[in-house]
Formats: C-alpha cells, sequence, structure tokens
C-alpha cells in the first residue's frame, strides 16, 4: 500500500510527512519526526501519556491515525516551552516536585495546559476531573493538581 502524504502543523510549525494508513499519530510523532516527549504507556487510550490537542481538542495520539491530521493543528509537549524558557506549567512542576518517573507528565502537562485555556479559573474538583484520563503511579495526584491550580492563579495574576 502507498504511504500517505500529509500536511498539517505542529507546534505552529507547517509538518509534511509520509505514513502508513494505519500508523498512529503517536508513532508518526516519535518515529518519523523525532518528538519523543509523548509516551506510549498503554496504546488503547486508558493513561494519557500520549495527550496531544488536535484543534485545541485534547485527544489520545495512540488512538488518533496520523492521515487525521491532514489539514490540522497539532500541539505536543515539544510546542509548550519557548525556547529555553519552560512554560508556567512546566516551571511549577519542577518547583512543587509534581512529577516523578515522566511517563505520565507530557500527557499531564498538555492536559493541564488545554483545561487553563479553557477555564483559567478552576476549582480543585475541576482540575482532577479534567486529569482523570491521565494515569500517574508514583505521585498520588495532589502535587499535580496543586500546581496546577498553583499555576493557574499565577496566570491570573500575570494577567491583572
Amino acid at each position: 500500500m502507498a504511504k500517505m502524504h500529509i500536511t498539517t502543523t505542529i507546534n505552529g510549525e507547517p509538518t509534511e510527512f509520509l505514513c502508513e494508513p494505519y500508523e498512529t499519530m503517536l508513532d508518526v510523532l516519535r518515529d518519523n519526526l523525532g518528538m519523543t516527549g509523548s509516551k506510549e504507556g498503554c496504546g488503547s487510550g486508558d493513561c494519557g501519556a500520549c495527550s496531544v490537542t488536535l484543534d485545541d481538542r485534547l485527544v489520545c495520539s495512540c488512538l488518533m491515525l496520523a492521515a487525521e491530521a491532514e489539514g490540522h493543528e497539532i500541539k505536543t509537549i515539544e510546542g509548550m516551552s519557548e525556547g529555553e524558557a519552560l512554560h508556567p506549567l512546566q516551571q511549577k512542576f519542577l518547583e512543587t516536585a509534581a512529577l516523578q518517573c515522566g511517563i505520565c507528565t507530557p500527557g499531564v502537562l498538555v492536559a493541564a495546559d488545554a483545561l487553563l485555556k479553557k477555564n483559567p479559573n478552576p476549582s480543585e474538583t475541576e482540575v482532577r476531573y479534567w486529569l482523570a484520563g491521565n494515569l500517574c503511579r508514583c505521585t498520588g495526584y495532589d502535587k499535580i493538581v496543586r500546581a496546577v491550580l498553583e499555576t493557574a492563579a499565577d496566570l491570573r495574576g500575570a494577567a491583572e
């Protein structure tokens, strides 16, 4: 079967790649494009380690066919920071030790960023609900939730 030519935007950059019709977006990101930040934790959409946004909608890249990226905009963990400057969520995760092994961290950060774009003032319950699709076996979630809430407060304070 012939490979498909896909034209998309990834992290703000126009991107073209070839893929097999059955390849997932996660496979193309990691294997073809060298963007290894998104992780495969389960391969069935249950853990959230591969979370990316597609046109600002949170999706599991292990469940998305790469061909579905045609004409759309994808944002990965690699697109969160600006050069050497970490995104405020990334910085807060470091400051509060809201990460340990790192497998879930990219997906959690992408999901948290998507939440704060939709709701800059979430409650703790809303953060926990939004991140429920991201499984972490190390931190117990409290530090993650606190980091998201503190970042939200910091961003609101900076906007005032």
